[in-house]
């Protein structure tokens, strides 16, 4: 059984859980790790695999094989991941040039969700660049992006002022002119999950419906063995920053899969209690089993 998780932690307890059920696990070396979703999704090419929040939801309503383990193995704040080195505010991205890294980023889905839903920004009315395509075959950028020439660079585009905006999560450069464009970043960021009940979710857990049909004891073994770790992590009283289960991953769910209808990302709707009956048929236990 082929498992590509970034966390070292994580990994060792779900090698560990689905050896003793009995089959072999085999951890694919994948940095970073959402190199590995490409192959997961389009080709089958590993069972268990971390990947984003928006690739499970273009995955479903392209209809690839694909399944949602609930275990988040990557939430953060994202209010700070819209930067600028000028005078420009997040009112003032309407009317300017923004480069992401691809349509598709989940950290740049939750950006642009911010943007029209707390500062009133037509997303239409920006001049959006990506530097590459989806995870996901098939899935293309709405008419009103474009794509940047081949070879060129999100950070060099931003760095050298071809760009008044960028959405940068780990890919940030170090640089002391770079600045967030959402004032206070942090405690905005803060505020809004408390109002929500969640911390934006980047990265949750897939399975392919093959290894959910033919290694389901496995599978649950190792949902069980991450959540024990995860579980250990938990702060008490915090909005959680790894939710666990069907029920804690409801809400980021939702409004991640709002956010990228909203914007294109996804061609239809794609609803959340499907993705829980699909998972939970597909390894033959009730939403109970995972947290529903």
């Amino acid at each position: 059984m082929k498992l590509v998780l970034g966390r070292d932690d994580l990994a060792a307890a779900a090698e560990s859980a689905i050896r003793e059920t009995g089959t072999e696990p085999e951890r694919l070396a994948v940095s970073p790790v959402h190199k590995a979703s490409r192959g997961f999704v389009n080709e089958s090419n590993a069972d268990l695999c971390e990947v984003a929040i928006v690739t499970v939801l273009q995955a479903v309503a392209h209809g690839r094989p694909v399944l949602l383990l609930p275990l988040t193995t990557l939430g953060r704040h994202q209010h700070q991941t819209l930067v600028t080195l000028g005078k420009l505010s997040a009112q003032d991205v309407a009317g300017h040039s923004v480069g992401v890294r691809s349509w598709s980023q989940t950290t740049g889905v939750w950006m642009r969700g911010f943007l029209t839903e707390q500062y009133g920004v037509d997303l239409r009315k920006a001049d959006w660049t990506t530097y590459e395509g989806s995870h996901v075959d098939g899935a293309e950028d709405p008419s009103w992006v474009r794509r940047a020439p081949t070879g060129a660079k999100l950070q060099a585009d931003f760095l050298e002022g071809r760009l008044d905006f960028g959405i940068m999560g780990n890919e940030l450069p170090a640089d002391d002119r770079i600045r967030t464009a959402v004032r206070h970043a942090r405690e905005t960021a803060e505020q809004w999950s408390r109002e929500q009940g969640f911390i934006p979710v980047n990265h949750v857990v897939g399975v392919s419906e093959a290894a959910a049909a033919n290694h389901s004891a496995a599978v649950l073994a190792a949902y069980d063995a991450m959540r024990s770790v995860l579980d250990t992590k938990a702060e008490p009283g915090q909005v959680p920053l790894h939710p666990v289960g069907f029920g804690a991953l409801r809400g980021a769910f939702t409004k991640a899969a709002a956010y990228a209808l909203e914007q294109g990302v996804i061609p239809s709707p794609v609803d959340y209690d499907e993705l829980v009956e699909r998972s939970s048929a597909a390894l033959g236990v009730p939403p109970a089993r995972l947290g529903g």
